[in-house]
């Protein structure tokens, strides 16, 4: 049994007006446009954080929005990596991958995190497809260079099987293991298979959700996060995003995704974004987010109406 009284909603009717205000533009923006979305970091691990992330992805999806999402899986990849007694390398921020470890990545990333990310999302319904990138060519790639061993650039995306998913109401989740020109299979980069998979489906917009506060020009300086970057910006090139130990060319990738035609590229710290989304929302006065001219509104909001912009991508 439950009493009337406890049933009564969180928001009254002004703070429901207020919260629905507030997110109509970010809901007219999206309403029938692509947005992929690159997915890792801790909330891949964390079960509450993964699943404060899957609710709001299926917002976007309820609100019409057309999602991709795109997904790695570095830490289940070491650990299963130090199970088998095979070492953890990385050169210049990418994986070393030989064709043992190959086969171990397949089996973490198709076999394990996409079926784990596709049955959270389908806790809410069942509108989510696990998609390996070697799926009817999904994701094409030859070697990226030999000192990497399996590892791999991406030379096509099947736009057209993603497309179809997303027409028919789905949810793609792809798993970045690509099919090789070579009949074998590469491990892609998933911020660089992210960047491939948005210029083929002519995504409106790439968020990439990641464990950490963002692009530095200088990890060691914590005063240098960037808060803007733009193509023509020299420090782009120099500019480095600080993952296991290495440093990693993402403020290189985020640019080639907008060269490539994809016109607004988030960084978003999920956790702080998602699962902190009951926090006061106090963004800096004229902050804006990477390859785009719009300013965030500055002052505090409610914390509902910051978890829909943030949702929504709309808090850079």
């Amino acid at each position: 049994m439950k009493y009337a009284r406890d049933a009564k909603p969180s928001l009254n009717s002004d703070q429901t007006a207020q919260l629905l205000f507030e997110a109509l533009p970010w809901i007219k923006s999206l309403t029938g446009r692509t947005v992929v979305i690159k997915y890792g970091g801790a909330a891949m691990v964390d079960a509450k954080l993964r699943s404060d992330v899957m609710s709001d992805i299926l917002l976007l999806k309820i609100i019409g929005a057309r999602i991709v999402i795109v997904h790695g899986g570095g830490a289940a990849i070491n650990e299963a990596l130090k199970h088998y007694d095979l070492p953890v390398e990385f050169k210049d921020g990418q994986r070393v991958t030989t064709p043992e470890a190959m086969e171990i990545v397949r089996e973490v990333l198709v076999g394990k995190v996409n079926q784990e990310l596709v049955a959270a999302i389908n806790q809410h319904g069942n509108v989510a497809v696990g998609v390996s990138g070697s799926d009817a060519g999904t994701i094409v790639a030859e070697q990226l260079d030999p000192g990497l061993g399996r590892v791999g650039r991406v030379t096509r995306v099947n736009a057209d099987y993603l497309e179809s998913l997303m027409d028919n109401d789905y949810i793609p989740v792809v798993a970045t293991v690509a099919q090789g020109e070579d009949g074998g299979f590469f491990n892609i980069n998933a911020d660089v298979a992210a960047g491939a998979v948005a210029k083929a489906v002519h995504a409106h917009k790439i968020i990439y959700l990641t464990d950490v506060d963002g692009l530095y020009e200088d990890f060691s300086d914590k005063s240098s996060l960037i808060s803007n970057l733009t193509l023509g910006d020299r420090g782009a090139a120099r500019a480095r995003r600080h993952r296991q130990g290495h440093d990693s060319q993402a403020a290189i990738v985020r640019g080639s995704a907008a060269r490539r035609g994809v016109p607004r590229a988030h960084h978003q710290r999920h956790h702080a974004a998602f699962a902190a989304a009951r926090a006061p929302d106090r963004h800096r006065l004229g902050h804006r987010d990477a390859f785009h001219d719009g300013v965030v509104r500055a002052g505090p909001a409610s914390p509902p109406a910051r978890r829909v912009r943030v949702a929504l991508g709309g808090s850079g």
